[in-house]
């Protein structure tokens, strides 16, 4: 943590040695592949709401990671109203998912949550030992961002049941890297103690 700020002016004087970061849920998914994304992202969205409910009750951050989609003029809730009111494709999942008020946010914009983001400072003034990573998609921004955590000596956790591509196999095949090569704990959602996770992350 920078010296002279004993937390980000105000914003963030909590401490979360866990954080839940929700990557690109907030999604109109008016694109090529959009239809077949949304059918495999759907079941994914459930389970992660309910994740994050309980990150909530377990004092764990939930920082929601998202791509701007190319609007320089916009902001998160700019994004969250246009999925949430207006006839697309990403609605329901932006129903599912929509952030609450202590929730954090940061937008990003390429693929991985670190690149050209502020979310290095907040997980240092959160003081983020571990990270729990789902959203979409597993085989680009989920992995882009698995893999820069990982550079940053970071434990991560990719619940294999909370993620999703528009293919079960790009899904499969993106989850053996982040567990091959990152080194990721990939314990489905509904097994995760989170408790105990953020207690151990403190010691």
């Amino acid at each position: 943590m920078p010296a002279k700020n004993h937390d980000l002016h105000g914003s963030v004087p909590e401490k979360s040695p866990v954080a839940l970061m929700i990557v690109d849920v907030i999604n109109d998914l008016e694109f090529e592949g959009g239809d077949a994304l949304l059918a495999n992202a759907l079941p994914a969205a459930k389970r992660l709401a309910q994740l994050a409910a309980r990150a909530r009750e377990a004092g764990i951050a939930v920082i929601y990671v998202n791509d701007n989609f190319g609007k320089w003029r916009s902001d998160f809730r700019a994004l969250l109203e246009h999925c949430r009111n207006e006839n697309v494709k990403g609605r329901e999942i932006a129903e599912i998912l929509a952030p609450e008020k202590s929730d954090y946010f940061v937008l990003k914009p390429k693929h991985s949550g670190f690149f050209s983001t502020t979310l290095d400072t907040l997980l240092e003034y959160l003081h983020v030992r571990t990270i729990i990573l789902a959203g979409l998609t597993t085989d680009r921004c989920v992995l882009f961002t698995a893999a820069d955590a990982h550079m940053r000596d970071l434990r991560i956790i990719v619940p294999e049941d909370c993620s999703a591509a528009d293919s079960e196999q790009h899904h499969t095949d993106a989850m053996r890297m982040i567990a091959r090569i990152l080194g990721a704990d990939t314990t489905p959602s509904d097994e995760l103690d989170l408790t105990t996770l953020q207690e151990s992350a403190r010691e």
